[in-house]
């Protein structure tokens, strides 16, 4: 019983091999590109997206565009086939998670999926259990930030966390929910 709760057993802090090589740590902290130009529906629905070829092609269409790394995205684009990535972070099928009303309410993306940052290759930052997700519900203090820095790996607070979060809870507008119908629809 213990080991299905190790991460371990999570498959936590284990690399999830992709079709492409793709390094987050290149793209968001070297160029500076925000989460949300590729995962765009973020702050806009339940699910993040995950980028379709034209949209690595706006940049490599330009730079790397004859790099051999690249071949697979071009030949995506070419024969119209989507790129076929590796899911890295998921909720049981039997719970229900809406990323915009996390992002929108000052929910950090590194509170959940880790410093992608610092990442060769994205791993599960956290276990994305229940008790996890409860830990958050009842203390969104420790974990909110203001929304315009939802995408800031490295943010940290002014002063106390816990005090800042408070002040968010109300300027957010905040409500948690803790009853069982919230996730388990």
């Amino acid at each position: 019983m213990l080991y299905a709760r190790t991460p371990y057993a999570r498959q936590m802090q284990e690399p999830i091999e992709q079709p492409i090589q793709f390094d987050h740590r290149h793209h968001t902290r070297d160029e500076g590109i925000d989460c949300r130009y590729c995962h765009n529906t973020v702050d806009k629905s339940p699910s993040a997206s995950i980028p379709p070829t034209q949209l690595c092609l706006n940049c490599h269409s330009q730079i790397w565009n004859k790099s051999p790394l690249l071949e697979q995205v071009r030949q995506s684009f070419i024969q119209n086939k989507p790129i076929e990535w590796r899911r890295v972070n998921k909720v049981g099928e039997f719970a229900y998670f809406n990323h915009a009303i996390h992002v929108n309410k000052g929910v950090g993306c590194v509170s959940c999926h880790g410093r992608v940052d610092e990442m060769p290759a994205v791993e599960k930052g956290e276990p994305l259990t229940m008790g996890f997700c409860l830990n958050c519900h009842r203390h969104p203090e420790r974990y909110l930030r203001p929304v315009s820095e939802v995408t800031n790996m490295a943010w940290k607070p002014d002063g106390d966390q816990e005090e800042v979060g408070r002040r968010l809870i109300v300027e957010n507008n905040v409500h948690t929910r803790q009853s069982c119908t919230t996730c388990h629809r």
